[in-house]
């Protein structure tokens, strides 16, 4: 993962956790009604986290189950599943829910949640679209079988080989000749999109609209993200959240760096115009009582992408719509991804964006802890000045109760998501509320976390993960080496 030259290490921030009667009047365990008519029992939130636990057909497994059913025991406001897919394409173990089929599994999930919150917790899953992206190629292999030759190649080696013939040459010699090239002759003979694909292995962009299957995006996905949220309320969720951050295709379009030409991209306007698309079929194919908000970024964090002044234009867009909630996330884009390694894909969270998304501990001087909260409130409070009471969520390095009580109490939120932190005690919202802070198993910000899901491996803490294997009924993995579960709270 990406660090920054100025690398400090902080220690937790210090904390005084509060005592029952204290948690009770906070305004973190304070209820709050979303506009669609549904209510938060609290304030607190887990946020979307993908724990590579589903088949490789993306049905919901045994543990699946026990994954969601360990976060529900600690009773927080909301959950938010996995980013779920809604196309029928192949993605691994992620869960999907682009045809009926899935919706058995997923209805056994919200039955799991709501029994081992008692519940107290409200239920929303994350719908997904993503373009396709390749691993890197191997040198030889993509010269000699994956680039696509053009006239422009031939040109550009007669001219720095200073060899014309070539113009001619069959095309088995032309890639010969370019098995020669160093690296740096190379790059002049390749398109930059050429030289991605070599160097990081080759992804579609949204504004690839000589693709059909690219240019018909806007026509196709209103109706693909209405039909999923339509299976999620017949799987018993309460509500959905629209997947538009980070590196995948809703996040694309509003991204600053999208110049589609069809009225889709190239102006702010355009940007805009699909999400709220898909926001209005979602909204139609949903009973009025169902809750459907938003997670998209308040700065990508990339040369030429979007920062706070466009985040705060979708936010009133968005809150003009009618969205149930907006939830706040940074950067975590490919475009400053770094490079992987030759058979490996390029992840989303290895360079200067991916770091603003989940700053460890290993820092700059401002840190990790609520380090995006000044840009997110300044969101929230523009959404406010405008007239709009629509709830904000607010998410990264939310490590303790002065944090998440702060954010409250500032404005910067009115809803606190933290995944590090419950990841690493899924207990600690109930263990706050109950008095009881002292017992928090407080994550430590290392990303050992990150690093797992980078490599599509069952996502753990390394707090727990190698404790108590012989514990009685303990899921494990790795040849035993690793338990899938944080232990029980006893």
């Amino acid at each position: 993962m990406y660090l920054p030259k100025e690398r400090l290490r902080h220690p937790l921030p210090s904390t005084q956790p509060p005592s029952e009667q204290e948690a009770r009047a906070s305004r973190l365990f304070s209820p709050l009604t979303l506009p669609s008519g549904m209510t938060l029992q609290s304030r607190s939130w887990v946020p979307a986290m993908v724990p590579w636990r589903a088949t490789e057909d993306g049905l919901v497994t045994e543990q699946v189950l026990a994954w969601y059913e360990r976060f529900a025991r600690g009773k927080p406001g909301a959950i938010v599943i996995e980013a779920t897919g809604i196309r029928e394409i192949a993605s691994g173990p992620l869960l999907r829910i682009g045809d009926d089929r899935f919706i058995a599994g997923l209805r056994e999930l919200t039955q799991t949640v709501a029994r081992a919150s008692e519940g107290e917790t409200r239920l929303f899953i994350q719908l997904i679209d993503f373009l396709r992206i390749r691993k890197r190629p191997d040198r030889a292999r993509y010269l000699t079988s994956f680039l696509r030759l053009r006239a422009e190649h031939r040109e550009k080696l007669c001219q720095l080989l200073a060899q014309p013939e070539l113009m001619n040459a069959p095309e088995t010699s032309l890639r010969e000749v370019l098995l020669t090239l160093s690296d740096e002759q190379l790059d002049l003979v390749l398109s930059a999109r050429e030289a991605t694909a070599l160097n990081f292995g080759e992804r579609e962009l949204v504004s690839d609209e000589d693709l059909p299957h690219v240019a018909e995006l806007p026509s196709v996905l209103p109706g693909l993200f209405a039909r999923a949220a339509g299976r999620a309320v017949q799987a018993g969720f309460h509500g959905v959240e629209l997947h538009y951050a980070h590196a995948y295709t809703m996040a694309s379009f509003l991204s600053a760096t999208n110049q589609r030409k069809d009225g889709y991209g190239s102006t702010l306007e355009g940007r805009k115009r699909l999400p709220l698309e898909v926001f209005r079929a979602v909204r139609a194919a949903v009973p009025r009582e169902f809750t459907v908000g938003a997670r998209f970024l308040s700065d990508e964090v990339i040369a030429g992408g979007h920062h706070a002044s466009d985040a705060t234009a979708f936010a009133l867009a968005f809150a003009r719509e009618g969205m149930d909630f907006l939830s706040l996330s940074t950067g975590g884009k490919f475009d400053d991804a770094k490079q992987p390694k030759v058979g490996e894909a390029a992840y989303p969270y290895t360079g200067p964006s991916g770091f603003e998304c989940m700053p460890p501990a290993l820092s700059d001087a401002r840190g990790p802890y609520g380090r995006q909260l000044e840009t997110q409130g300044a969101i929230r409070r523009a959404v406010r000045a405008a007239g709009f009471t629509t709830p904000v969520v607010v998410a990264g390095g939310i490590a303790s109760f002065e944090i998440a009580e702060g954010a409250l109490e500032r404005g910067d939120a009115d809803l606190v998501a933290s995944a590090r932190q419950s990841l690493a005690d899924p207990d600690w919202w109930l263990k706050l509320r109950l008095g009881r802070g002292d017992e928090i198993r407080r994550c430590v910000y290392s990303n050992y976390c990150e690093g797992l899901d980078q490599k599509h491996r069952s996502v753990t803490c390394k707090l727990w993960d190698r404790s108590e294997l012989d514990q009685p009924n303990a899921q494990l993995t790795d040849g035993g080496r690793r338990r899938l579960l944080a232990p029980d709270w006893r």
